[in-house]
């Protein structure tokens, strides 16, 4: 297996880069289209640790797009909750009650802004029992973000251990990206947890260690 070290970069929050892929490629390309999206709204959906959450970020840190926690959006608050952004996102979008999500949908589309609604499964599969609702974001694209494969894990678990300024073997990044469970927080749980391991043991990162430390 060689390390795919030749993916495409995309600046992110701080310091943080946004390894493109096929398994994102589609949903970037969108958030490259905006302000031209062809609705008010775009739905992102993929399984728990897909790198939607991400995503969103990259979209923020490029509209200024206030992040609305469903559990808050409450109808009167909306105005507070926007402020004087035209952008918002909502991820778990599909836990929002249907009212207020329907009043931000039409604030945002007053303002000739756009809603990012983040979610598991995409709107057409969500009990939406407002009508109103229901075909706002039925007619919106819904992108799907796949669970990253072995090449793109391989590629962000190079970057993790390269921002803690440690030296890793490939041998150990595909050791990695073999047994890691297919999800963003997994690789950056396991290179803090070997970092760790490895400061406290003053000793370098390699497969015994891992196998050690991780279980596996």
């Amino acid at each position: 297996m060689q390390l795919p070290l030749d993916l495409g970069h995309r600046p992110a929050l701080g310091r943080a880069d946004f390894l493109v892929a096929p398994s994102n490629a589609e949903a970037i390309a969108w958030i490259d289209r905006w302000p031209h999206w062809p609705a008010s709204a775009l739905a992102l959906h993929g399984a728990a640790g897909s790198g939607k959450t991400h995503l969103a970020q990259v979209f923020a840190s490029r509209t200024g797009a206030a992040r609305i926690d469903p559990a808050q959006l409450k109808t009167e608050r909306i105005p507070a909750l926007l402020g004087d952004a035209s952008a918002a996102i909502v991820d778990e979008a599909d836990r929002a009650a249907a009212k207020p999500l329907l009043h931000l949908y039409n604030l945002v589309a007053e303002r000739r802004g756009h809603l990012l609604v983040v979610a598991r499964r995409p709107p057409a599969r969500w009990r939406i029992r407002l009508a109103d609702l229901r075909s706002r974001l039925r007619a919106a694209p819904a992108v799907a973000v796949a669970p990253p494969d072995d090449a793109l894990i391989a590629a962000v678990l190079v970057k993790l251990f390269a921002d803690r300024q440690l030296a890793i073997s490939e041998e150990v990044v595909v050791y990695l990206s073999l047994h890691l469970e297919r999800s963003f927080a997994a690789a950056q749980s396991a290179v803090a947890v070997l970092d760790t391991a490895a400061l406290a043991e003053q000793r370098r990162i390699t497969v015994p260690l891992v196998k050690r430390v991780l279980g596996f």
